[in-house]
């Protein structure tokens, strides 16, 4: 019987060829779901207009595929799911939890760099929580659209990530939808989650600061939430995130240098622990040998592994 509890996903964001750090990041959500006997699903997160580049889904997608990291079902696009934001989002607004906010972004990081109690370094101190009938009205006069906020009131959110074990952060009052009317990112993943039935979200560690954020949107709508594990990044030789300068960090680049798919997949699970050197294991014998908990939790240096 598959583990419905650990279906996995993974969820690009079309605005850049994925990177080697991406694809490992693809290659461990993918063995955390196939070695529960769980399904794997791919969304396509392309809700920020402005930075999504045509043509890199598409690629994003190829690279998988090329790696044989096959998925159930259709790809998901967010594009396509606006009606189920804005649902989730009338139904925190009916409940009194939203208010609208009218900073623009120089008032927001000035607020934010001030101390706030209880809430972290650059948080978002409530500036438009408590305006008055007049002052929102005058807000309202001037033109500036507002973006909609979620009343977190300082909540504190702990959960237990597989890898990094306890975890516990402060919310602030965050966006649910942005000032040009689209949804945020925060509140999105929770609803396609949600819709989705996914049940384990193996992710960068960088993200890992976001979680509280979205297991308190998930308490704020009353659905469940998902098990996290929050997987090591990899970094160029500065010590960076990886980026293009660091040279061939793309599937395409390893090929064209001579590489096969199969060899750069096998690049990536001896990054972690998951094949020997010069050995190229297929994705089976992954399967059979892998173990969440012998996962490293420090981030990769590539040249450490190349």
């Amino acid at each position: 019987m598959p583990a419905l509890d650990a279906t996995g996903r993974y969820a690009p964001s079309p605005t850049g060829t994925l990177h080697l750090g991406n694809l490992r990041t693809a290659l461990l959500a993918w063995l955390f779901a196939r070695s529960q006997g769980a399904p794997f699903l791919v969304r396509i997160d392309d809700l920020d207009h402005g930075r999504v580049r045509p043509g890199i889904a598409e690629q994003q997608l190829a690279d998988l595929a090329a790696l044989g990291l096959g998925w159930d079902g259709p790809v998901v696009r967010q594009s396509e799911r606006m009606e189920a934001y804005v649902e989730a989002i009338a139904r925190l607004d009916a409940g009194g939890a939203l208010y609208p906010c009218f900073c623009t972004r120089a008032e927001i990081r000035q607020a934010a760099s001030a101390p706030h109690g209880a809430l972290p370094e650059g948080s978002y101190p409530g500036t438009c929580r408590e305006l008055t009938r007049a002052e929102r009205a005058a807000r309202e006069a001037s033109g500036r659209p507002p973006a909609l906020r979620l009343r977190a009131g300082a909540a504190s959110v702990a959960f237990t990530d597989r890898l990094l074990g306890r975890c516990a952060g402060v919310v602030d009052d965050l966006v649910v939808r942005r000032n040009d009317g689209v949804p945020a990112y925060n509140l999105a993943v929770v609803v396609d989650d949600t819709a989705a039935g996914v049940g384990e979200v193996v992710r960068g560690a960088d993200l890992a600061e976001t979680t509280p954020r979205q297991l308190h949107v998930a308490a704020c709508l009353g659905v469940p939430a998902p098990r996290y594990a929050h997987v090591p990044l990899v970094l160029g030789e500065d010590g960076a995130r990886l980026a293009k300068r660091h040279g061939a960090v793309t599937l395409a680049d390893r090929v064209a240098a001579g590489q096969s798919p199969a060899e750069v997949r096998a690049l990536l699970a001896r990054s972690v622990g998951l094949a020997a050197a010069r050995e190229t294991p297929t994705l089976d014998e992954l399967l059979e040998r892998f173990d969440p908990s012998a996962l490293p939790t420090e981030a990769t240096v590539l040249t450490s592994w190349t």
